[in-house]
């Protein structure tokens, strides 16, 4: 570990951290000096999905990082409580938390069971919303924390055709904004962040969601979570940040490292005419 690392001696959740966002993220924080809990499902190997929290954990390891990889059902509320009583049984602290763990679902409302309605709701909002509340004593007793929701900027014109979906994402930005405000005064930061572009995810590959000359690969979410982490909370609390536009800040300006292949063209995340983090007019 480098001592000039800002987040050394922190400790970071990332749920939905076996494959993917997550995955890049934790691996992300590890080598800037956090301990990683990786929180996922999967544990066991699946022919159908890469990743397990072991391997991932195995990788953080490699780095010289430390990690501790926890089985985590994001709609189990008792699940979240382990989560968060192992971290501190570990580690003695909490300070920062990723909700990354999602669900998808873009289907209208007659093409969407009680029971996809019900999944989109607990694996994106509902478990964004326990996780926080969760982690939130131990971030304000120690005056320092950051929660991130992966979710979009508002903007009620994509709707249609996505109802479920939106309105639990829409949620987590919602949570993110309210809750920014809640805890400003605690030195706790609260933000949504998402990609300008599609990114190399197993929901990318598994909806057919472009191919990969029009994805990023998932680092780009990954620096860009530590790019807002790395600050102090205060001074960066209640956005719904974009990706590229955090790097931008940072002083990236060749983004063609982040394409998934060489002649890459990354394809905006187009909604019925609205670009994310951009109305158009």
């Amino acid at each position: 570990m480098h001592a000039e690392a800002p987040l050394v001696g922190r400790v970071a959740i990332v749920t939905g951290a076996s494959r993917g966002i997550g995955r890049a993220i934790a691996l992300k924080l590890a080598k800037e000096g956090a301990a990683v809990v990786i929180a996922a499902k999967t544990a066991e190997p699946d022919p159908r999905l890469p990743g397990t929290i072991y391997t991932v954990a195995e990788e953080v390891q490699a780095l010289g990082g430390r990690a501790l990889p926890l089985r985590v059902d994001v709609r189990d509320e008792s699940a979240l409580q382990m989560m968060v009583e192992k971290t501190i049984e570990t580690f003695g602290r909490i300070d920062i938390l990723v909700n990354n763990a999602g669900a998808l679902w873009w289907y209208p409302v007659l093409e969407t069971p009680p029971k996809r309605f019900d999944l989109v709701m607990q694996v994106n909002l509902r478990a964004a919303f326990i996780a926080s509340h969760l982690v939130l004593p131990y971030m304000i007793a120690q005056r320092w924390g950051h929660i991130l929701n992966m979710s979009p900027p508002i903007d009620l014109r994509v709707l249609p055709g996505k109802v479920a979906y939106m309105i639990s994402k829409f949620g987590m930005t919602m949570l993110a904004l309210g809750l920014a405000e809640e805890v400003r005064e605690h030195n706790v930061a609260v933000n949504a962040l998402w990609p300008r572009t599609l990114i190399e995810s197993q929901a990318t590959i598994a909806w057919g969601l472009g191919t990969p000359k029009q994805w990023r690969k998932a680092d780009i979410m990954a620096d860009a979570v530590y790019e807002i982490v790395r600050r102090e909370p205060h001074t960066c609390t209640g956005n719904v940040f974009i990706d590229e536009e955090v790097l931008r800040e940072a002083g990236v300006t060749d983004f063609s490292v982040y394409n998934c292949t060489p002649d890459g063209e990354p394809m905006e995340i187009v909604w019925e005419g609205v670009r994310a983090g951009k109305r158009e007019t």
